[in-house]
Parts: C-alpha cells; structure tokens; sequence
C-alpha cells in the first residue's frame, strides 16, 4: 500500500487507466502550444537579429531595446499583459493563444541571440564574394548567409525548445488546461497527486527524449556547408 493506492489491479491500475486519456488531451495542448510558440520565436528572434544586424543605428539600436526588454521581463508579467492588459485596447485573444503568444515572444528574445552568433560565424568573405558579384543585401542575406549559418545554430535553437515545452505549464495562470493543469485538477478531485503528477513526469520525459533525438538527428543530417533555401 503506498499513499492509498495497492500495486494491483484493484485499485491503482484501473484509476491509472481512467486519467490516462485526459492527461492525453492535456498533452495534446502542450504540443501544440510548443509548437507555435516555437514557431513564434524562430520566426521573430530571426527578425530581431537582422535588424539588430542593420547598419543604421536608427534600426539596429530600437530592436536591441526591444530584445532586451523581452529577456530581462518574466514571462509570467508578459502573460498577464497580454492576457488582461490586451483586452483593454481592443485586442482580446483566446487563452490558448495568448499563452502561445508569450511563449514565442519571450523565447525570441533568446533566438535572436542565437541566430545573431550563427550570422556571425559565418566567414565574412562569403558577404565579400556576394558583394563582389554584385547580389543584393537581401539576396545575400536569405541565399548565401543564411543557410550556412543554420547548421551551426541547430543545437542551441534545439534547448530552447525543450525550454518552451517545460515553460508551458505557466500558461496554466491563464486557465489553459495544459497537462500539469490537468493534472492537478485530478489530484484536487481524487485527493490523489502521486499518479498524475507521476504520470505527468514521464510524459514530459518521453517528449523532451523526442525531442532531443530529433534535434540530434537534425544536426546530424544538416549539411555542414549550408542548407538550400528556395
């Protein structure tokens, strides 16, 4: 008998069985909630770090302010703002979304960082040679310095996502019934927190296995010259 529960069929097995499949639906949520806010941050961390690469102070300086105004915040004071400050001005998102949407904000900070080190690792004659054969800023930038720099930022942009994914409980202030949340409410109902949260536990530890061995994967299949972009 371990906190109420026999390790048989009796008790403990069938309550396993029974919360299984919406601590399922939790981890649906906390997928995709990874997934876009990951998105999110890859998407704007590369916006930030080319304007912060910009030659014009005018540019460059106002989109490090930013980044470094969304690093030095918690994201907990970022969700609430978006979430309850938001509304005032109009802009009412669902919860889902809104955390979603500070995840990807507060982790762009972090892949601007990234792929700033990525830009610059890559050897300035290749800026030089594209100069040379006359190929625009722009050309340049999404054609050659790019995809070389790519291959070299795959693992650090692999640990933020790992990061996200085990931020995403935070999102749980804002009613949005991701895993852990579920989780929780279970063991307030059944007074039982060991099985959930256990179960819990290793959920997360077979996404963040996945998750790893996909960006190793990744990493090991990239060319190490640079990837094709279209």
């Amino acid at each position: 008998m371990l906190f109420g529960y026999a390790w048989d069929t009796s008790g403990f097995w069938p309550f396993v069985i029974s919360i299984l499949p919406i601590l399922l639906i939790g981890m649906w949520v906390t997928i995709k909630a990874t997934v876009i806010g990951f998105a999110i941050a890859l998407v704007l961390g590369l916006v930030l770090a080319a304007l912060k690469a910009a030659p014009t102070r005018l540019i460059a300086w106002p989109a490090r302010a930013i980044t470094e105004f969304i690093r030095d915040t918690p994201l907990l004071i970022q969700l609430f703002f978006l979430f309850y400050v938001l509304p005032d001005f109009g802009l009412t998102l669902p919860a889902f979304m809104t955390g979603a949407l500070a995840l990807g904000l507060q982790y762009s900070a972090y892949t601007s960082e990234v792929y700033r080190a990525g830009l610059e690792a890559v050897p300035r004659g290749q800026r030089e040679a594209a100069r040379a054969l006359s190929m625009a800023p722009g050309r340049t930038f999404t054609h050659i310095i790019l995809p070389q720099a790519i291959p070299r930022i795959i693992p650090a942009l692999g640990n933020y996502l790992v990061s996200i994914m085990k931020d995403v409980p935070v999102l749980s202030v804002v009613t949005v019934l991701e895993m852990l949340n579920v989780a929780r409410i279970i063991g307030d109902r059944t007074f039982n927190y060991l099985v959930p949260l256990t179960i819990v536990g290793i959920l997360y530890l077979l996404l963040t296995l996945i998750a790893a061995w996909g960006i190793r994967w990744l990493d090991n299949h990239l060319p190490s010259h640079g990837v094709a972009l279209k």
